[in-house]
């Protein structure tokens, strides 16, 4: 398999870095803007582009694609594969193909496994084809007036290298919602909390199981003192009422991507900005009897996607609450902190005396991968935040979308979720004088949710706030209901269809809110999007629940 990928690459190498910056003039007036690299941002730029339009697509990375070449691997489950169309379809294809193997979108069990190099080599491909597009690498909104308005209507984004993008339509195709948020869109961070939409598993969680500590473990800083203080990744505070609304919300991590290949492996080195202190937690866990989460080569030629979805593993709960609505500042330090945490933790399962043999084992050998992230010491440039703004517009999806019980009533599909109202623990805090995780809403195995079609309207503001910016990233969506649509595969999907509506406002010179469902679906469906779930959509749920 490694032939096959070497050989793509070899192929690829003088195209890699071809969608450079295009123009260098600071006024640039396009049709669309999409704002963010994320898996949405590619497909929204591709599909704009394939029906007549100038796009701009600005990547703050330097790598469009988000997640998925950033570590993020296994994103296919439950059947979901069965939804994907179109430029997504495309996308798994060709990666595939990479390695001599097809994409098998019937099988309910199957997913890819690709490398993110692999997939990032695809998608500057992807984009190289469409002479339409001109990328903008490594800059981002200016905080302050970055964004002209008139009235209700984006005239344009000033950038902080100091270029100015007008366009008649604009695509805020970020996580973090920045376009949505410095044009005045409102948009929501916290867990609201169950009362908001008569939701179950929004806000605070009173009772978790589900990825719990499986020992227990001592949370101060002198071991039965309270008055010591808590030691680090621990929060003060009470757990609270079930379903009242928290700003604490579900723990980023990096997919770590690592490999054993010794040709091909960096080891991990002890960090210089290395804090012993910091993972006590780890040593009291393994005290106890407690075995911590292990890499295993779950993608091609050996490589990881380590998830962190554990009882104890690198996400950091509640150490990111200020994130989403941060300013840059603390949004870096914040990306900064986990960086720094999880090279450390690598270090201390490999290195520490504290940690037991079997620990030791299982972590030996495992290092950074030659052949990734090499702009960025071979580590992912981008850290996974799984939430961060989102809209609130007119139609709102909630838990109610995904409950089994709730009739399926949307009338203007331009996606399917398939996927569980999936957050991990928001924090971490002491209950009963023990370390304690709050917040998993994780529902796979009880047959209580269903796939759904998601409305165009969660893609458009109020129209009073913004008629021409659409989002397929931020999506007008209670907290748990985001948690069914936070999905690389969906979002690579969400992405294209944004990207149609958006050429029809341009083509037809009407605000987002008023674009004709009709002729919406008539596009995406001539451009291979799915928009039905398939007649045995209980039967797959079913047989993978």
């Amino acid at each position: 398999m490694k032939f096959f990928k070497l050989l793509f690459l070899s192929i690829l190498g003088i195209t890699l870095y071809a969608c450079e910056d295009k123009v260098q003039q600071s006024h640039i007036t396009t049709d669309i803007c999409v704002l963010g690299g994320s898996e949405a941002g590619f497909t929204a730029a591709i599909q704009a582009a394939r029906l007549g339009n100038k796009v701009i697509l600005i990547v703050p990375t330097g790598h469009p694609g988000g997640m998925v070449v950033e570590g993020l691997g296994k994103d296919i489950r439950f059947g979901s594969a069965r939804v994907i169309g179109g430029i997504a379809r495309e996308f798994y294809e060709k990666v595939e193909a990479n390695y001599g193997q097809k994409a098998d979108f019937e099988n309910p069990k199957w997913y890819s496994k690709y490398e993110p190099s692999v997939a990032e080599a695809v998608i500057e491909q992807m984009l190289k084809n469409e002479d339409n597009i001109t990328l903008i690498r490594n800059t981002r909104i200016r905080e302050k007036n970055g964004v002209v308005k008139n009235e209700n209507r984006v005239e344009k984004v000033i950038l902080k290298n100091g270029s100015e993008i007008k366009a008649k339509v604009f695509v805020d195709a970020s996580i973090e919602g920045h376009l949505l948020h410095f044009a005045g869109i409102t948009t929501e961070t916290i867990r609201e909390g169950n009362e908001k939409y008569g939701e179950n598993l929004n806000g605070v969680q009173e009772v978790n199981t589900f990825k719990q500590f499986t020992v227990k473990v001592d949370p101060y800083i002198i071991e039965g003192d309270s008055t010591s203080g808590l030691i680090p990744t621990i929060q003060a505070g009470e757990l609270g009422n079930h379903g009242d609304p928290s700003h604490y919300i579900q723990g980023f991590c990096f997919r770590m991507c690592l490999t054993k290949d010794e040709q091909n492996m960096l080891p991990i080195n002890k960090p210089e900005d290395y804090v012993p202190e910091r993972y006590e937690i780890y040593r009291r866990y393994l005290k106890e009897g407690g075995q911590l989460f292990k890499p295993e080569a779950n993608r091609q030629n050996g490589k990881t996607d380590i998830g962190s979805w554990h009882d104890l593993s690198a996400n950091l709960y509640g150490e990111n609450w200020e994130y989403p609505e941060g300013d840059y500042e603390k949004q870096d330090s914040i990306i900064q902190y986990h960086r720094s945490f999880t090279l450390g933790l690598l270090w201390f399962l490999q290195n520490d005396e504290s940690v037991d043999s079997l620990t030791r084992a299982n972590w030996e050998g495992w290092g950074l991968p030659k052949d990734e992230f090499t702009d960025n010491g071979n580590w992912p440039r981008r850290l996974y935040i799984r939430s961060g703004r989102r809209m609130v517009s007119e139609y709102i999806i909630t838990e109610h979308n995904v409950d089994i019980k709730v009739k399926d009533t949307v009338s203007d599909p331009i996606a399917i979720a398939w996927w569980p109202p999936d957050v991990h623990h928001a924090r971490r805090i002491v209950k009963d004088g023990k370390a304690y995780n709050e917040g998993f809403t994780h529902v796979e195995n009880d047959g209580t949710w269903k796939p759904f079609k998601i409305s165009f309207q969660a893609t458009v503001p109020k129209k009073d706030e913004c008629s021409n910016v659409l989002t397929p990233t931020c999506l007008s969506s209670s907290y748990v209901g985001y948690g069914s649509i936070r999905i690389v595969p969906t979002f690579m999907i969400m992405g294209q269809s944004v990207g149609a509506a958006a050429a029809i406002a341009v083509s037809e010179n009407v605000d987002v809110q008023d674009i004709p469902y009709s002729e919406l679906e008539k596009v995406l469906l001539s451009q291979n999007q799915l928009l039905a779930l398939p007649d045995d959509w209980l039967e797959i749920i079913t047989m993978n629940n």
